[in-house]
């Protein structure tokens, strides 16, 4: 990647990472719980604008690569690895089971990173429930509600599968699946969704952001439109949570499902958000029980009832030391940051022949998510000669979503690049001067 940086003309420091602010030696991080860093860290960024070089320290697995599969999985920074590891080295222990310290301790944490992660989301009036990802979270609201023969749910063409197969699962108890589309524009079919609402339909279950073409579905829309015909709404936020504001009061949804690795946080972490408890749980056992007799049980309230057994308690502290993390930088910083990046790889994209970019106008919102194919050539080989050649990670493939590439007509799937705070311009120039040399 050096001879590259040199050859494309693109800065780089003396120890030939990406020129960005100055070259990341120094060993200070940007740590929530130490307010003198972080207030150092906020002085920089009001002077001059966002700090991404000061970011950038606190991910050292970035080295000298360039990482834009942020999509699939994010990077956690030191201070999230700190509050794992301090678990694991200063107070591991089960929570709720026991009175020594370490046991309280841990409790704690554990209730107080699921306080900080409802009032991230604007949601602390509601009920919040840590999972082991997005997956689980759809699911359980899946196997949660009681369905009947001839009740329908409908969802959308932009969907992850992971948005798509627990509702068509369903099909064994009578429930009918519904699947709206999307206009040439890449927007979602308003006009579909009312005329495809019938009796019957108990749940509308949508994206609030594509993880193919970034483009953002008008949730709120949606859920005026759900609440009119008194039927349920659920978004899959894990594309939104990362990358802006999310008030999910504001939304008007009655669930929200979202994944820790995607914004910073650990493996194996997701969070349900209901604003009424209303699922049965599907789940049972220890931790989740108030009472049992001999010849029945009452279930515990709040977050409890739907976390049965011993959880990922690390990675639930974890996860609220990366919403503390982003909190400290600002949501809409990183949105307007990474817009700008979006921009730039957009309009950078375009310009090269043979390149055919999927991803709405800036007329409709999106995110940073950009797909594109390069003719003649596979998008996995283009994944492979980013990676072999520039030490450019992109994703390449259906990105689990292979109705939406049948929609595009797009067998072979795209290369998508996937943008998060801890990119740079420079960066963003490094992918595309590769892409014009394979291009020719």
């Amino acid at each position: 990647m050096r001879e590259l940086c040199k050859s494309k003309g693109i800065p780089v420091n003396e120890d030939y990472t990406l020129k960005s602010g100055q070259p990341r030696v120094s060993k200070e991080k940007i740590d929530p719980m130490a307010g003198k860093t972080m207030e150092t860290f906020k002085e920089k960024q009001a002077g001059s604008g966002f700090a991404v070089s000061e970011i950038r320290k606190d991910f050292p697995i970035l080295g000298d690569i360039i990482y834009l599969d942020n999509a699939a999985t994010s990077f956690s920074p030191d201070p999230v690895i700190d509050a794992m590891v301090g678990f694991e080295h200063q107070y591991r222990a089960n929570v709720g089971r026991g009175v020594h310290r370490f046991t309280r301790i841990a409790s704690q944490r554990y209730w107080h990173a699921h306080e900080k992660i409802a009032q991230f989301i604007g949601g602390s009036e509601g009920t919040t429930v840590f999972t082991k990802n997005t997956t689980e979270a759809i699911n359980m609201v899946a196997q949660g509600l009681a369905w009947k023969s001839g009740d329908r749910v409908i969802t959308t063409i932009l969907e992850h599968h992971s948005n798509l197969l627990p509702w068509r699962n369903l099909a064994r108890q009578g429930v009918g699946l519904d699947v709206i589309g999307i206009h040439a524009d890449y927007s979602l079919d308003l006009a579909a969704l009312e005329n495809m609402i019938t009796p019957s339909t108990r749940l509308v279950t949508v994206t609030h952001a594509s993880n193919v073409i970034g483009v953002m579905t008008p949730v709120t829309e949606i859920a005026k439109i759900c609440h009119d015909h008194g039927v349920l709404l659920l978004v899959d936020g894990a594309q939104s949570v990362p990358h802006m504001p999310v008030d999910v009061k504001h939304l008007g949804c009655d669930f929200f499902a979202f994944s820790g690795h995607k914004m910073l946080g650990p493996t194996g972490t997701g969070v349900l958000w209901m604003e009424e408890p209303v699922l049965e749980p599907v789940q049972f056992g220890g931790g989740m029980v108030e009472v049992v007799s001999g010849t029945g049980f009452t279930t515990s309230e709040g977050y409890q009832k739907y976390e049965a057994g011993t959880p990922n308690i690390g990675g639930g502290i974890g996860l609220g030391a990366a919403v503390e993390y982003l909190e400290k930088i600002g949501m809409e910083r990183i949105r307007h940051y990474e817009e700008a990046l979006t921009n730039r790889l957009i309009d950078g994209l375009v310009r090269i022949n043979g390149i055919h970019v999927f991803t709405p106008g800036p007329q409709v919102p999106r995110i940073g998510v950009v797909s594109f194919t390069l003719d003649g050539f596979h998008p996995h080989e283009v994944a492979q000669h980013l990676d072999e050649t520039a030490d450019i990670m992109v994703r390449s493939g259906h990105h689990c979503c292979q109705p939406l590439m049948e929609r595009l007509r797009l067998p072979e799937g795209t290369v998508r690049a996937s943008l998060a705070l801890y990119n740079t311009e420079q960066e963003i120039d490094m992918l595309i001067a590769i892409l014009k040399e394979l291009a020719g």
